[in-house]
């Protein structure tokens, strides 16, 4: 697998996916269950996660595969992987929102490389080119014909006037008081791994997350803020973020333009 034959493949299935969930979103009523974790899961997450696995497989059937959906592929071992969370977001979704996206990765030795993050309530489209270069799509979106891409790149930073953005259903004292260290001209609160693209177009300058997330809710916007000259690191040491680790669990976070002069946790 190259990277030139999986974008295309990507972009697709988050946009046939996508359609899937709007399709849902948009029905008077939609069933809600909830996990062994307590989280919520809805018919558009496992109608979203059989169309992109479905094509993940097809196309390219020898690589290792996670996708939130699929307990059994957490299991899966391995530093080379693809990543799938087919609806981030399902709070956002469940309370038509909007703020909710596809995601899909590809993880190479423990670093997502490429991605895609789509926000079909919103009409965004962002994902890294076969290059590494991180793009936003505009236009009809179609699955088959790849409309007008335009680079992002992340902020020049101004320390004295920084643009945090924060989890809209995750805000917690903590945060706040991380965020309290930095001189901020302004909040955005935004839902799911938009978080990432916000910061990578430009829109923000950081993101810490000091609670619980999963390798698949950042791969796909670490590998979009990535290509757009991000950083994401660990909250406590300001180490590289890895992934492909057991359970698939992340620790706290900062996602962040580089011009940013980090606080300590």
């Amino acid at each position: 697998m190259t990277h030139e034959e999986l974008i295309p493949v990507i972009r697709r299935l988050s946009i046939e996916a996508g359609a899937k969930i709007m399709e849902i979103y948009n029905s008077d009523d939609f069933d809600v269950k909830v996990k062994s974790d307590d989280s919520p899961v809805t018919a558009a997450d496992e109608a979203a996660d059989a169309i992109i696995s479905a094509g993940l497989r097809a196309a390219f059937p020898d690589m290792m595969l996670v996708t939130e959906e699929q307990a059994d592929s957490h299991s899966a071992k391995g530093d080379t992987f693809l990543i799938v969370d087919p609806l981030d977001g399902t709070k956002e979704f469940i309370h038509r929102r909007g703020d909710f996206t596809v995601n899909i990765a590809l993880v190479e030795n423990g670093v997502p490389t490429r991605g895609v993050v789509y926000a079909p309530a919103k009409d965004r489209m962002f994902y890294t080119l076969a290059d590494g270069q991180s793009v936003e799509e505009t236009g009809d979106l179609s699955p088959e014909a790849i409309g007008p891409v335009s680079p992002i790149n992340v902020a020049a930073s101004d320390n004295a006037a920084l643009m945090v953005v924060a989890s809209k259903s995750h805000r917690d004292q903590a945060t706040d008081d991380y965020i309290n260290k930095y001189s901020v001209q302004d909040m955005k609160s935004a839902g799911s791994s938009l978080k990432f693209c916000l910061v990578a177009t430009g829109e923000a300058d950081l993101y810490p997350r000091v609670g619980r997330t999963m390798e698949w809710d950042t791969a796909a916007g670490h590998a979009v803020l990535q290509g757009a000259g991000g950083k994401v690191v660990r909250f406590d040491d300001h180490t590289p973020l890895t992934y492909g680790k057991d359970g698939y669990a992340n620790p706290f976070f900062i996602a962040y333009a580089p011009g940013v002069e980090l606080k300590s946790a």
